[in-house]
């Protein structure tokens, strides 16, 4: 059952462990399946050092979001603590400006983890239709993509309904069918001997780059890309109000998550070039590891790695499922969104924002090109991750906060460390997102990305004329029983 807490709000049922919320969290090592021929295009081998890079920014990052999970345990990872932390205590106007700052790092997590939805129901169709003939000949690829994903999202709200103990169960059995497999095809083709050392060696960085400023501007969309898939593992702390022990679950979730990921994201990228070179990955740049699978296992090997990347798919819109409901969930119950979106069931799950979560992703099959939104939804992310350690530093100076307990706590000096990501992330690799993106899908994308960032705005005056209406009618109420009451006494 959920709880109440002193506001009469639901609040999440604390019934997980550290590793039940890496199961959950475990997903994210497959989001570097959609950018495995993207990323070589422009930078050539050196997608490998690019992918060891993003993940050690995770570290950096989630270091400073660990230390703020154990520090607000009632936060629901960054959505939850940047909306705590820019609040103004006490405020007695209507529209308070740090609640906005904090409700936009919010809606931006939301937006960059939202869109994983479509992005791989649209990869599950196509698999589907190139794996079985007689339904290509009867559905199209995008017809295929919708079936999908309303039989995945239909699927998932079913068993989350019971809350996230049984998400987390979920993400073992998925986490068993699909991770094994990649590590298999990670590691394989080394023992096997298909791996080139020349194709990583030989083509190392791309023999046009020049450290001007377009190529610069390019490095920082590739990071930001990067960043999407390879520090996206601090999702792990956003269950941090459903751990049973979040000072010492939080951290552990965290830093496991991220050494799987540091693995296999080096793994992986090292795996695919040196079995097909640069130049066969870039011809290959959905489904990179199918002819890796075919080389190493033969015809065989290639529907067992297609069934395995739906199994993958699954898991990762399992994880983005489940972290996107909390970050609405929690923008509802600070009042950022409005409150019907906060409701929860009586096992704790926020369906009402699952199935609104649902309903828009099924609209975005509809764009049917998983590159733009990736594209789109990375805008987000660098706003999400520039803004929430922007909060750290914050939390750590500023009086109201600086004396709260911190039952994890990151190194001295901190968040100097977390400002200068913060400030990498915003306005650099904003910046150079928008750039990229203006080369690659044209500037649709981008005006998609500014644009769902921008409703937010219309939307958090409503919540905050709806916090106000009710007020005014609490107020009221509080007002005539008080006058009830003295009417009562008169003799």
């Amino acid at each position: 059952m959920s709880e109440k807490n002193l506001d009469g709000d639901d609040r999440l049922e604390r019934s997980i462990d550290w590793k039940q919320g890496l199961a959950i969290a475990l997903g994210v090592p497959l989001l570097i399946l959609p950018s495995l021929g993207y990323i070589p295009l422009y930078m050539s081998a050196a997608a490998i050092l690019i992918w060891g890079l993003s993940v050690l920014q995770g570290f950096m990052q989630s270091t400073a979001y660990a230390e703020m999970a154990t520090k607000f345990p009632k936060a629901s990872g960054l959505p939850g603590i940047a909306q705590h932390v820019f609040r103004t205590e006490n405020y007695e106007g209507k529209y308070d400006k740090g609640k906005l700052i904090g409700g936009f790092s919010a809606w931006s997590y939301w937006f960059a983890w939202t869109p994983v939805l479509a992005i791989f129901s649209i990869l599950v169709g196509g698999y589907l239709h190139g794996l079985f003939p007689v339904l290509g000949e009867t559905f199209s690829q995008y017809q295929l993509s919708l079936m999908s994903g309303v039989v995945i999202f239909a699927g998932l709200f079913v068993v989350n309904w019971f809350g996230l103990k049984d998400g987390a169960i979920l993400g073992y059995i998925l986490a068993a069918i699909s991770l094994i497999p990649l590590v298999i095809l990670a590691v394989a083709p080394f023992a096997t001997g298909h791996v080139e050392l020349s194709n990583i060696t030989g083509s190392w960085w791309p023999t046009d780059w020049a450290w001007d400023l377009h190529h610069i501007l390019i490095l920082l969309g590739i990071f930001a890309i990067a960043q999407w898939s390879a520090c996206a593992w601090e999702t792990a702390a956003i269950y941090g109000p459903e751990y049973k022990n979040p000072s010492k679950d939080v951290p552990k979730a965290l830093y496991a998550c991220g050494i799987i990921c540091l693995l296999l994201f080096v793994l992986v990228q090292s795996s695919v070039i040196g079995v097909l070179g640069v130049e066969g990955v870039i011809a290959e740049p959905i489904s990179p590891l199918i002819p890796v699978a075919q080389a190493v296992f033969g015809q065989a090997g290639s529907m067992i790695t297609i069934i395995m990347l739906i199994a993958a798919m699954i898991l990762i819109i399992q994880t983005a499922y489940l972290g996107s409901s909390r970050a609405m969930h929690s923008m509802a119950t600070e009042g950022n969104l409005p409150k019907v979106l906060g409701k929860l069931n009586p096992h704790g799950t926020p369906f009402v924002a699952m199935l609104v979560i649902g309903v828009f992703n099924l609209v975005l099959i509809s764009l049917g090109n998983p590159a733009a939104i990736v594209a789109a939804s990375a805008i987000g992310y660098t706003f999400a991750n520039g803004i929430s350690l922007f909060a750290y530093v914050k939390a750590k100076k500023h009086p109201s906060f600086a004396n709260l307990e911190r039952p994890f706590k990151a190194p001295r000096g901190w968040r100097h460390v977390a400002m200068i990501f913060g400030l990498f992330n915003v306005p650099l690799c904003l910046i150079g997102v928008v750039y990229l993106n203006s080369l690659e899908v044209g500037w649709t994308s981008t005006w998609v990305g500014f644009i769902v960032l921008a409703f937010y705005i219309p939307i958090w005056f409503y919540s905050q004329h709806e916090s106000s209406h009710k007020k005014t009618k609490e107020a009221h109420a509080h007002s005539s029983g008080n006058d009830a009451a003295d009417l009562e006494s008169v003799p």
